[in-house]
């Protein structure tokens, strides 16, 4: 086995490890905490990949915004009592339906995997990917990206303004 292999077994133990906490932890900032573990560990898959854009975008974005806004969310709200959410559907179907529909994706997968016949070659050598992007960003696609930039602004004032309007 060499290095890239094991680099990756080790990204995907820790993806599927941090993914079970996420699903199965009863504590939302445990959950909250893995998924930083499983978006990381996404991110280092697309380093494998030599997907550096989509890595570094992985990490601002997903990492630096969403993830955070998630965590200042829940330690905001977790003051809240009172609130009790319950499901129309017993607990134990849930687990029952959710078992069978793993089991029939698992068999399906298992079996597609055996019977495909794999094409393996050598992989070609692949450039950085940061820089063409960019300078297409910055080049073609100028005007969507600089709309982009002026939405996203609007949704920031417009979200600042809600959150300072007082009650009257």
């Amino acid at each position: 086995m060499e290095i890239l292999d094991a680099v990756f077994y080790l990204f995907a133990l820790m993806i599927v490890g941090s993914a079970s906490v996420v699903v199965f932890s009863k504590n939302i900032m445990y959950s909250a905490f893995a998924l930083l573990f499983t978006l990381f560990g996404v991110a280092g898959l697309y380093v494998l990949l030599n997907a550096d854009f989509l890595a570094v975008t992985q990490i601002m974005i997903y990492i630096g915004g969403i993830l955070i806004l998630i965590i200042f969310g829940v330690m905001m709200t977790n003051k809240i009592r009172g609130v009790d959410i319950k499901t129309g559907v017993s607990g134990k179907v849930q687990v029952y339906s959710a078992g069978a529909a793993v089991l029939v994706l698992g068999i399906t997968m298992i079996s597609i995997f055996n019977n495909t016949e794999w094409l393996i070659k050598d992989a070609p050598a692949l450039d950085a990917t940061i820089k063409p992007i960019g300078r297409l960003l910055l080049t073609d696609y100028l005007i969507a990206f600089e709309a982009a930039s002026v939405l996203l602004l609007a949704a920031i004032i417009g979200a600042a303004m809600i959150a300072r309007r007082k009650k009257a």
